[in-house]
């Protein structure tokens, strides 16, 4: 029974990864191979570096815009299959939402009555869409249509090639033509799929009483937006600390640098939506601990895996794939990818709190966390420059790993397996080659020393995980007829 029990998760897990990498891989993925394009037809760093900077204001006010409400939506719509529940849930949300987009729009009016601020509109109206887009996204999967999931990001991602194709390549319209792609992206995206969904028209209801699932609801996401706050300080205020020290152009080779990270995020995010809803869900099984520990150490192996592969196959490839004044950024990658796996690791422990309901118990911890970021910026970026920054993340994420893990004891017991210090200590090893050697063959032969290492240390349950789906690959099928 219990084995079958392990077999059913397994599927699902399986089920629900495949799910939401195909809603997010499209949208990485373009942002990936925009890489070469935005390099060659921005040919200024400091140009990249402007707009890289406005995208990031954008997440720092993202959830002053949005109350933090589309993880709320998700959560509360996963819980109940009423219709009427339902129409409540979305109806606060979509006027909640509202009413923070007429506010975010008065508020950047009489900002630009006093102050001249480049390509001031066109960020809020960036924000504006993504807010949009990503309660729309939401709403799916807490609806549970995964097909409308997919749909918002795949569209979304066609449209930010075929516009940017458009206005950065045909036009030559340079940063205002990426604003412009990402907008109009977003606008045919929600389009589409509101046609399709028709989520307005069907839980929209402005006449319906509200108080209970407000206070509910607001109870739930508010703690998010100081959470999410302090994350954006951790993780993406390092832009301006470069810019403030070292400037525009460097700040445009060190976005080129991070977009590569973009590609371990991607993967974290999968997880983190996959890890969401399973999580939710077995949150009382009574085997919590062992799932809970068996997925973790999983999560360890398959990003030091996507760590070694990916960021040695991209500095062998670096040469034709970035234009040739961001070829600089190449020396700080590695780096980069590792900070950007302890941040990975981090997000498993911020669903906890989410299967607990108790949100406001993630704020302590993100708020040392970002105290502690903003201090080392301040005395390490001035001296070591980018790779000040980069130690100040690796630093803060380590700290937040090692706070959360002990905190998170009061909802379940972690089982880390020796095994899975060898993932970690290829990780740390993988410094020395990517940094002292300059030949590709040395290169390639890390990634397959490493993998084969990784592959024997893996426990025998995972060993015949992968065999197993190495087999089905391999082994052709047969027909009876």
């Amino acid at each position: 029974m219990a084995e079958v029990k392990q077999q059913s998760r397994k599927k699902k897990f399986i089920k629900d990864f495949g799910i939401y990498a195909i809603g997010n891989l499209g949208s990485k993925l373009i942002t990936f191979l925009m890489i070469p394009l935005y390099t060659y037809f921005v040919e200024k760093p400091s140009d990249y570096g402007y707009f890289d900077l406005c995208l990031q204001v954008c997440m720092l006010m993202f959830p002053i815009v949005t109350l933090q409400l589309r993880d709320g939506a998700f959560r509360f719509l996963l819980d109940t299959q009423d219709k009427l529940e339902r129409t409540r849930i979305i109806t606060f949300v979509y006027r909640t939402l509202g009413t923070s987009i007429v506010s975010t729009i008065a508020f950047a009016l009489c900002l630009s009555l006093f102050i001249h601020i480049e390509y001031l509109w066109s960020t809020v109206a960036l924000l504006v869409v993504l807010s949009i887009y990503e309660f729309l996204a939401q709403i799916s999967r807490g609806l549970g249509n995964n097909k409308a999931f997919i749909a918002v990001g795949l569209i979304a991602s066609f449209g930010v090639c075929l516009f940017s194709l458009i206005f950065v390549a045909w036009f030559k319209m340079g940063i205002a033509g990426i604003f412009l792609a990402n907008i109009l992206a977003r606008v045919l995206s929600i389009v589409v799929v509101e046609y399709k969904m028709k989520t307005f028209s069907r839980f929209f209801n402005i006449k319906i009483e509200l108080k209970d699932i407000s206070k509910q609801m607001l109870k739930y996401s508010i703690p998010l937006v100081p959470v999410s706050l302090c994350w954006w300080l951790t993780t993406t205020s390092d832009r301006f600390f470069v810019n403030y020290f070292l400037g525009l152009g460097m700040t445009g080779i060190y976005a080129v640098a991070v977009r590569f990270g973009a590609v371990i995020h991607t993967l974290s995010n999968i997880f983190l939506q996959t890890w969401q809803e399973n999580a939710i869900q077995q949150y009382n099984s009574p085997d919590r601990d062992d799932y809970f520990s068996k997925v973790f150490n999983y999560y360890i192996y398959v990003l030091s895996f996507t760590l070694i592969a990916f960021t040695f196959t991209i500095k062998i490839c670096y040469g034709w794939i970035v234009g040739a004044n961001y070829q600089e950024s190449l020396e700080f990658l590695y780096l980069i990818n590792l900070s950007t796996m302890l941040f990975a690791i981090t997000v498993y422990f911020e669903l906890p709190y989410q299967c607990a309901k108790d949100t406001k118990r993630a704020i302590p911890s993100i708020i040392l966390t970002a105290v502690v970021n903003i201090t080392l910026n301040f005395i390490l970026t001035p001296f070591l420059h980018i790779y000040g920054v980069i130690l100040t993340a690796i630093i803060s994420y380590l700290i937040l790993i090692i706070y959360r893990w002990i905190d998170t004891r009061r909802y379940f017991t972690l089982h880390f397996n020796k095994r899975t210090l060898i993932p970690l200590a290829l990780t740390g090893v993988g410094v020395v080659p990517f940094y002292l050697s300059n030949n590709h063959l040395i290169d390639g032969l890390f990634i397959l020393v490493s993998l084969i290492l990784l592959f024997f240390s893996a426990s025998p349950n995972m060993r015949n995980d992968i065999l197993g789906k190495i087999k089905k690959k391999v082994t052709p099928s047969h027909r009876t007829t």
